[in-house]
């Protein structure tokens, strides 16, 4: 592994910090080394905005080497939007620049005096005044970095206005419309002054074995191009699979109210390509190319919106217009928003009005319709800037579900907004969304795919029942290690290729000898490492409870739909049980910490009751 750039924005001063080797090994890489590194600096007294909050960027072991969909990078640290761990990662070039510039990660601290932003150029690393770059939307602000610094070859990853100004959902941008968009670590970068960071690098990243790790990539890569599911998003993108969802009850309407929705057609993957797609994006060497460009009218090729993006400004908002959506979606990432918490928040804004419990006096006199996308197109500056009822927006559903008095409404866990892939359509993502250290993620398991048939029986799972219960415990279980492992190397979820092919990836490029089993034990571990930094920031059972969306069916529901509600408290036992964490305070036990080379966790978590 290489050190790790660390650098105080307080002082300018820097310093290389080299990871201890049993730490590479225990946790590999990306979130799990990132929640190792900062597991003694994540305390419940922590400001996520003050000069001691650390800022980490870190990659894994594959990260930049051209391997399966591996051009990835994950930002952590203490999350504003929910006061617990904060992960968030994403694809695009600047990942692998910066292991290419000799650095596998850049952990920041401290708070500039005035705006900047960092050059990394190989080795040589300095700060640059950025006033004239501050105010300034993403994509604009990607362009005069690179237009000062007058060069070739440096990537830029950036917050928009809403960063700025501290949104708690603040996303950064890299690249092509790439971003790190869940736990608001844009408006963490923004407490600290700095509006970007440029990256050049032009050495070669290293692994152990280099020709047989480039054999294994190059296969892999090869298989992974063919493979079904790739072939579905390269041609439809991440809505490839809308209409199923739909059809399943996976994909929510009004916010999270319907299942049916007229028009849900033109929000599909498929009416996209049809109709708008001019070409495809892909992540650093990625041989599926799952980004959509599309155009329309008179408009330039721009950003094509992803799964999430769509459903959370149509159905969700019962906009059935693909255009509007496109521009709602560029909209968030120009001025820095993450997609799913603005378009989830504006929607329970909407059900809040529809029922008179947001009065017309609160919304700077806009009337919140369903289906008004030029309401919505007015919202989201004025959340970015925190003016007028957008101020109310910014603080996310849970905020302003607190704020009129209706806590129960928001459809939220932990502070973070649901995703739109409905539990109750497939019931073990209620597990996913209560249990996820980051808050309702999807990307922590995205478990639904599960659900619908990719049963991976080589890391242990086993099919069941889309609308079951209890007994997909420990199925969920398995599933997030599986994909904290993802989160480690830092591999796209996307990567369908068996796990078999991941473990000699990773032994290759690091010179280990480990098996599936291990691989996850190490996701296991990461899993437990987090949870861990949660319960000392407070996380309580009381915390992992199901939306009140979800603790009653569909209002339209038809067939199984009709009746269906996800027996969250009897899944929530058995995961606990399957975990081995205690059933009433949800803390890892100490057996299952000694088991996973955890014991140095027992005296923090249990010291009140004895070691």
């Amino acid at each position: 592994m290489q050190n790790i750039l660390e650098l105080d924005l307080s002082s300018g001063q820097s310093r290389l910090l080299e990871v201890p080797r049993q730490w590479e090994v225990d946790f590999l890489g990306g979130a799990s080394l990132g929640a190792r590194l900062l597991y003694s600096e994540l305390t419940a007294g922590l400001d996520p905005f003050s000069e001691s909050a650390p800022l980490l960027f870190i990659g894994g072991p594959l990260s930049g080497t051209a391997g399966p969909a591996v051009g990835r990078f994950v930002a952590c640290g203490k999350s504003p939007a929910t006061s617990l761990w904060g992960e968030s990662n994403f694809g695009g070039f600047w990942g692998a620049e910066l292991r290419k510039a000799g650095f596998d990660g850049l952990l920041l601290r401290g708070k500039a005096a005035a705006p900047v932003y960092l050059v990394i150029d190989d080795s040589k690393v300095y700060i640059r005044d950025a006033k004239r770059l501050w105010g300034k939307e993403t994509y604009r602000a990607q362009q005069m970095v690179v237009e000062e610094l007058g060069e070739r070859g440096f990537r830029v990853a950036v917050i928009g206005p809403a960063g700025e100004n501290r949104v708690p959902y603040s996303l950064i941008l890299t690249d092509h419309g790439r971003v790190a968009g869940r736990t608001g670590m844009g408006a963490v970068m923004g407490s600290k002054n700095l509006k970007a960071i440029a990256v050049r690098g032009s050495r070669s990243i290293p692994v152990a074995q280099p020709e047989q790790y480039h054999a294994l990539r190059a296969e892999a890569n090869r298989n992974l191009r063919n493979e079904n599911q790739s072939v579905v998003l390269r041609e439809l993108g991440t809505a490839g699979g809308a209409e199923y969802f739909d059809y399943l009850g996976l994909m929510p309407k009004r916010y999270y109210r319907q299942s049916r929705f007229e028009g849900v057609e033109k929000v599909s993957g498929a009416y996209f390509a049809e109709n708008l797609l001019k070409g495809v994006s892909a992540c650093h060497a990625c041989v599926i190319a799952c980004g959509r460009v599309v155009q329309y009218e008179d408009s330039p090729k721009k950003k094509g919106p992803e799964y999430e993006t769509i459903v959370g400004f149509g159905p969700n908002l019962l906009i059935s217009d693909p255009i509007a959506i496109t521009e709602l979606g560029e909209l968030c990432d120009r001025l820095g928003l993450d997609t799913i918490s603005t378009s989830n928040t504006i929607g329970l804004a909407f059900s809040l009005y529809e029922k008179g419990l947001i009065p017309i006096s609160d919304t700077d006199g806009l009337e919140l319709q369903w289906g008004d996308a030029h309401a919505v197109r007015k919202l989201i500056p004025r959340i970015a800037e925190r003016e007028g009822f957008g101020a109310l927006l910014a603080l996310g559903s849970k905020g302003l579900a607190e704020h009129y008095g209706v806590a129960e409404e928001a459809v939220q866990v932990n502070g973070l907004e649901v995703a739109y892939h409905d539990p109750r359509g497939a019931s073990g993502m209620a597990l996913v969304y209560a249990t996820s250290p980051i808050g309702a993620s999807h990307n922590q398991s995205d478990y639904f795919f599960v659900e619908i048939g990719q049963v991976e029986s080589s890391i242990g799972l086993e099919p069941h029942s889309r609308l079951g219960g209890a007994e997909k415990a420990k199925n969920v279980s398995l599933h997030q290690d599986w994909r904290t492992v993802f989160n480690s190397l830092v591999m796209c979820i996307f990567t369908n290729i068996p796990p078999e092919s991941i473990v000699a990836l990773v032994n290759a490029a690091c010179g280990l000898d480990l098996d599936v089993g291990a691989l996850m034990r190490s996701g296991e571990r990461g899993w437990n490492l987090k949870r861990a930094i949660n319960v000392r920031l407070g996380l309580s059972p009381e915390n992992e409870r199901m939306p009140k969306a979800f603790r009653q069916p569909y209002e339209d529901g038809q067939g199984e739909l009709e009746s269906y509600v996800v027996p969250f408290e009897e899944m929530r036992q058995a995961y606990y049980c399957v975990r081995g964490w205690d059933l009433t305070s949800g803390k890892p036990s100490r057996e299952k910490l000694r088991e996973l080379n955890l014991g140095w966790l027992i005296p923090d978590l249990w010291s009140e009751e004895g070691v």
